[in-house]
């Protein structure tokens, strides 16, 4: 049985996170703490020797991934399809100013995965997107194994894509928290006779777990 590992790593921080601003699919870019998280992090992944590297396209998660790129040696492959959940009219607003103008609305949105904000896409929309992008890899990467592919996305489509591959019931996607910045998860896929079994092996890791996860 061959096992296939996939690391799925969040950007660095930008400064609409330090100022709790919603993104979405807005190109904002690293911040100076983003472009340090980075590099840091580019040099224990570089370790796992990993043998792709795939990004988002939106320049905070291709920035975080050329970063990885130069530490091993490797060429960032981009895809538009791993951009993070589009929110619609929340984007560029920050938590308070959508709670003010959608009273419950932000709450609701993050425990019903089939909820979208006005304009934007629910969880599940996003996991389509990026789930093929995952299954392309799995047809076509004929080398991968226990050397990692690591896609470098955003925490809601990390999320979404995460619970898609582990075969959860929809209701449950929730149970997945936030990712901190250049914080990763990591999945094994699973050969058997009957499909491809994907498992968790680690949720939110990093050398040090950030605060606005804790």
């Amino acid at each position: 049985m061959s096992v296939r590992r996939l690391v799925l790593l969040r950007h660095g921080q930008t400064e609409y996170n330090a100022d709790n601003r919603m993104q979405g699919q807005l190109d904002t870019e690293l911040s100076p703490l983003g472009r340090d998280q980075a590099k840091s992090v580019a040099t224990v992944l570089a370790e796992r020797a990993p043998l792709r590297v795939v990004s988002s396209d939106l320049s905070r998660a291709a920035d975080t991934a050329r970063a990885l790129g130069e530490a091993a040696g490797l060429a960032v492959a981009t895809d538009e399809r791993l951009r993070e959940t589009h929110l619609g009219e929340w984007q560029g607003l920050t938590h308070v100013d959508v709670d003010a103008r959608w009273p419950g609305a932000r709450v609701d949105w993050r425990a019903d995965a089939t909820a979208a904000p006005p304009g934007g896409e629910s969880r599940l929309d996003a996991a389509r997107r990026s789930r093929a992008v995952i299954d392309e890899l799995v047809r076509e990467e004929s080398e991968w194994g226990e050397r990692p592919i690591v896609v470098v996305a955003h925490g809601g489509v990390i999320a979404a894509l995460t619970a898609s591959l582990l075969g959860l019931a929809v209701p449950n996607w929730p149970v997945l928290g936030g990712l901190g910045n250049t914080s990763w998860a990591q999945l094994s896929a699973h050969d058997t006779d009957a499909e491809l079994q994907w498992r968790l092996d680690v949720w939110n890791a990093s050398a040090k777990v950030a605060g606005d996860v804790l």
